[in-house]
């Protein structure tokens, strides 16, 4: 049964991939090796693996844009996580990559995100280290720290496009490249989405020369995105987009960062949600013995990691609702009622 679905597996791979596609066979593997599973290959496992892991669940209750929104249709990480993962299979699909490694790469590219979504990213740059980053934090997520300390075992492609789904790196497949494309497509889009219903942006403020390229409506500009990805990309293996879709990408970027993500009325709690990450920080790396045991251990390990490292690592995996619950545990006194009368 084994063999049989592996040089199955192989054979449809073979018949229906790409070129440039990457071979579940032809992996660079995992750290650790592991005996082949009977009806999965091993990018299936990985994503099968990342689903089922806390810090995926954890998403849920993270900011992707506003924070801790009231209403209950703004996005949060774990919602851009799925639509990320949607865009990245569609554009697998049509360029015929190897969409089980898409799919993990997507489902995986934002585990180590902190709370407060870049706000608290940009905090823990600042009382943690100026290169702290939340690609190299999601990586550090499935390496080490999932699992009790463990990690998840992923395949080298897996962490590959993890590591390098933004900024100026380039991932090593082709598939881990169209990551970055996806999560940017998919950002662009659903940050205008929300911010329309917000009351920040007005359909009719986004640039008219940028509609007339992208379309003017959510589906319309995904559409015209994803196809411009797929038409640069056919019969290559480096992902790209067509250079007036680019551009234009590019610009309504620029323009969301003027309007919205840098807009006084979308980030009126950022100063707040700063000082609660920061003031977290200090007062664990002042009182370690704190930390759940999981991440005491690992202090002064054979890893050789340091108090503020281990304070870091617990920190940026906090959901924004549960680092209010603890700045408020520690730091907000309650009301004594004294005895009832």
């Amino acid at each position: 049964m084994e063999k049989n679905f592996h040089q199955w597996l192989e054979e449809q791979e073979t018949l229906l991939l790409s070129p440039y596609a990457t071979r579940t066979a032809a992996s660079r593997g995992r750290e650790i090796p592991m005996e082949p599973s009977p009806l999965r290959g091993e990018f299936q496992r990985d994503r099968d693996r990342i689903i089922h892991c806390q810090s995926f669940r954890r998403l849920m209750y993270k900011t992707q844009v506003f924070l801790a929104p009231a209403g209950d249709h703004y996005r949060t990480r774990l919602t851009h996580t799925l639509e990320v993962t949607q865009i990245a299979r569609t554009m697998a699909r049509a360029l015929r990559l190897n969409e089980d490694l898409v799919e993990a790469a997507a489902l995986g590219h934002d585990l180590g995100h902190t709370p407060f979504g870049h706000a608290g990213e940009d905090a823990l740059r600042k009382c943690y280290a100026p290169d702290f980053a939340h690609y190299r934090q999601s990586l550090r997520v499935v390496e080490k720290l999932e699992k009790d300390g463990k990690g998840l075992n992923l395949c080298w492609e897996v962490r590959d496009a993890i590591v390098n789904h933004t900024g100026k790196s380039v991932a090593a497949t082709p598939e881990g490249q169209l990551i970055k494309f996806a999560d940017r497509i998919a950002y662009i889009n659903h940050d205008i989405d929300d911010a329309i219903r917000a009351g920040i942006l007005n359909k009719e403020d986004i640039p008219r020369e940028l509609t007339e390229i992208l379309g003017d409506t959510h589906s319309g500009r995904i559409n015209t995105m994803v196809t411009s990805v797929v038409e640069a990309s056919a019969d290559s293996k480096i992902i790209s987009m067509m250079p007036d879709v680019q551009k234009a990408t590019d610009d309504l970027r620029a323009f969301l960062f003027e309007n919205v993500y840098l807009n006084p009325r979308a980030k009126t709690e950022e100063v707040k949600a700063k000082d609660v990450v920061c003031t977290l920080f200090d007062y664990y790396v002042k009182h370690p013995e704190g930390l759940p045991e999981r991440y005491r251990r690992r202090i002064g390990s054979e890893s050789g990691e340091t108090v503020e490292r281990a304070v870091a690592d617990f920190i940026s995996g906090m959901t924004d609702r549960y680092a209010i619950e603890v700045y408020e545990a520690k730091y907000v006194p309650r009301v004594w009622r004294g005895l009832q009368e």
